[in-house]
This record gives C-alpha cells, structure tokens and sequence, in this order.
C-alpha cells in the first residue's frame, strides 16, 4: 500500500501523546491515545558473551528488568515499555535471545500482578550486514534473525521492530563522500526493496502469534550521517537532507503493514507519523548516554513513546544506569501528559517550547520542527514510486534549509552554505526515469561491496 495523503494535515495536530491511529495492546497501554510513556532500553556492560558466562548474562538482564520496572512503580507511572535489542551474538544464536525475551516477560508478568502497566519491545539485531558483501535475501544470518522474530513472539513479545541495513553497504561510503545520488539510490532503490523484503516476513511472523509489527529505523543510515556531521566529518546539511530521505526507506515497514510504534531512534518518525497517523518512540535529550545530538527536545514534540536510546547495566551513584535513566524518561513524561492534561493551548504550548529550543539552531532540527515535517511528508506522499518520493524528499529538506537559512531562521555556517547549492544541483541533474536512475547508479557503485541480485536488480 502508498500512501497517497498524509494522516495529519495541520501543524497543531503534531503533537506528542496524540497520534490519529493510537495502538491499544493487550497488556493495557494504549500509544498514542493522548499519554506519553517512558520505553527503557538496556543493554549489558562490556564483556564476553560465551557459554560459560550466559548465567551472567541471564542474571544482569533479570536485575535490569526488575529493578528498573520496581523504579518505575515508586515513581507511580502510569505505564512503560521495556525494549530488549538483541547483541549479535545472540542474534547468531535465537536461542539466547529467546531466552532472555522470557526472563523480560517473567519480570513484566510480575509487575503487572502488581498493578504496573507495561510491554516489552524486542529488537533482533540485523546480523545480514555482518558478512561483507551481505546477502540480505537468503543465508544463515537471515534465518536466524527471523527466527529471533518469531520465537520471541510466540512468547508473546507485543511488539516487533528491527533496524535493518538493506543498502547500508553502499550507503556508508555515499556518506563519506557526500554523495546524494548514491544516498538516494542506497534509501530510494535498494533500502526500500530489502524492506519490501524483510517487512513482508515480520508482518506475517506478528499476526502468526498475534503480536505487533512496530516498525523500523534508518539508525544505520540517518543516524550514521548526524553522528559524523556533529563530528564535522560531513555538512550538517548534508544529513539533514539524508534525515528527509530516510523517511521513504522507513515508511516502506508501514506500507506493508506495521503498525507502530515506530522505533525510538528512528529521528525520522515524525514525518512517518505525519503520513500515516500512527504512534512513534522518540529519543532526544535523554539519550545523551549512547549519543550526542542536536535534536534534545525538537525529538519530544511529537513522541507517544519516549525513549534514551540504550545505556549499559552500570552502577551510579543514584543506583543502576538503567534504572536512573528509566527515572529521567518517567518525569520528562510526566511534564508532558500533565501539560496534555491542562488541555490543547497548553500542550502546544509545551511543543513549541520544545521545537524553538533547537530548531534555529541546527538544519538537522530544523527540518523535524512540525511544519517543516509537513512539508516533507507532502512531499513524500505526492509521487508515485519511491524512487520519486525519495528525490521530492531531498528537494523538500533543501527548499526548507535554503529558505530558512535566507530568512536567518536556521544557522547555516557560511561553510555550509554552498553544500545546498551543490546539492541542488545534483538533485536537479538526476532523471526522472527509474530505471535510468538506477543503471547510472549501478554503474558508478562499488561492484565488489554489494550483491544487485539480492535486490532483484
């Protein structure tokens, strides 16, 4: 399915809490329904998964769980949702992960006899990338992943999401040389069609067990550009243009049928809620212990979920890592469902708040401010393959920085300011034929990186 019309068409119905689609799941939580919740992701500290420490392992994601779920019942929330993202290892393995989705749920089972509202996300690790090229459509890798899906959701995992990779072994070196045809055929062409791909199995895995196809993220791609321009490896408005076209590679797992809460550190999410109307998780601020980024608070305008990324299972002076920061997530929430309880005009209020603190200050916020959201999912939703969504995308996120940066709405450094105009002109140099696109690309793409046959190309 295309979307051909976005789900929300007025900038003041982008709002976190609120989505037009919300997601009521069997354990009580409804996102979206008008009440932000904290997501707590976790991860182990630094060490060895082997054999002979997997009872470690088992006992540190047990504590994680238990503790930080026993934080959240003191601090009175009215719900959260844990996600486990599987490590590699124990994606190579599903045994292991499926393992340690049933101790999350033990411990969510008994917090719910308690009286605590709560779900658990699980996140298989994309392993297909592992072996360069990658075989994305066949191979021990893929059968493992998939069967980290569906074991976890025969458990009754509630909702299913990946951060997939499909054109990531391209699109790494189109970062490096700022190179926006090869982003645009890496997202555009092959990201959507290994998601076309991949999507069609965890949406036909989730409705096996009756569970729920979340959604996706273009962490590994999106994500990837942010952490090097705050590295000043490349322009900042450079990837937020990648950012704006992320959104076609990510909006493919709802076309083919999830239904959100789109991933956390998706930062894409709020032009896929804009088009499709459904929940999003979110991460900003809270997530400066996995990340740096200009996008603290622009990212909780419009979040249902919100979210700090990961962090590890480490002591602090205030107790467990995990714990801590599943305290920092609840009482950002908080303010926000009391501003949402005070009605409309507060609310929005609270957002634009939130959006001035960062949108002038970076392109790559300022494209995620509410209208300029709007003007990229028009876009989007406008054309007819995706190929073209993804070119309308680029051309949209350069329309909004270049007028934006004119009018001294957004900081765009006078060493920036000719990357739009170069940009332009390579977006304004593509054809508009498909398969003339995807022949040029093919044919300035490093043969001895990927495999076209595992993109029907």
């Amino acid at each position: 399915m295309r979307y051909t019309e976005v789900a929300i068409n007025d900038a003041s119905q982008l709002l976190f809490g609120t989505a037009p689609k919300p997601l009521e799941l069997p354990g009580g939580l409804t996102i979206g329904g008008g009440r932000v919740y904290p997501e707590l992701n976790f991860t182990l500290p630094a060490m060895s998964i082997t054999e002979e420490t997997w009872p470690k392992v088992l006992g540190i994601y047990r504590e994680t769980a238990s503790d930080a779920l026993a934080r959240a019942e003191r601090l009175h929330s009215g719900g959260v949702v844990l996600e486990f993202e599987s490590l590699p290892d124990m994606t190579r393995r599903p045994e292991w992960a499926i393992e340690i989705c049933a101790v999350l749920l033990e411990e969510i089972e008994a917090a719910r006899d308690r009286g605590l509202v709560a779900a658990l996300r699980v996140t298989p690790n994309d392993n297909r990338e592992m072996k360069r090229p990658p075989r994305m459509r066949s191979g021990e890798l893929l059968d493992a992943t998939l069967a980290t899906f569906d074991g976890c959701a025969e458990l009754g995992a509630e909702l299913l999401s990946i951060e997939s990779t499909g054109g990531k072994e391209l699109h790494d070196s189109a970062l490096m040389m700022a190179d926006l045809p090869q982003v645009l055929f890496a997202l555009g062409v092959l990201g959507v069609r290994d998601m076309e791909f991949l999507w069609a199995k965890i949406v036909a895995i989730a409705e096996k067990h009756g569970v729920v196809a979340a959604g996706d993220t273009a962490c590994g791609f999106a994500n990837t550009a942010m952490v090097l321009a705050e590295q000043n490896m490349i322009p900042r408005v450079f990837a937020a243009v990648v950012r704006a076209v992320s959104a076609v590679r990510s909006l493919v797992a709802y076309e083919v049928g999830a239904l959100g809460p789109g991933k956390d550190c998706g930062y894409e999410n709020p032009i896929l809620k804009a088009i499709t109307g459904l929940p999003m998780s979110m991460e900003g601020k809270s997530a400066a212990c996995a990340h740096s980024s200009p996008l603290g608070n622009v990212a909780a305008a419009t979040c249902d979920l919100w979210s700090n990324e990961s962090v590890q299972h480490l002591r602090l002076l205030g107790g467990w890592a995990p714990s801590c920061f599943l305290e920092v997530l609840e009482y950002d929430t908080r303010l926000m469902n009391v501003a949402l309880a005070d009605g409309p005009e507060a609310a929005l209020q609270l957002r634009d708040w939130l959006v001035a603190s960062d949108a002038a200050l970076d392109p790559q916020a300022y494209i995620l401010a509410p209208e300029s959201v709007l003007t990229i999912a028009r876009a989007i939703v406008g054309e007819r393959t995706h190929y073209d969504s993804a070119r309308a995308a680029a051309g949209a996120a350069l329309t909004l920085l270049e007028e934006g940066g004119a009018q001294g709405l957004v900081a765009v450094s006078e060493r920036e300011a000719p990357w739009l105009e170069m940009m332009r002109v390579q977006l304004d140099e593509l054809p508009d034929d498909e398969d003339e696109f995807i022949e040029q690309q093919m044919a300035r793409a490093d043969a001895g990186a990927w495999r076209p046959e595992e993109y029907d190309l």
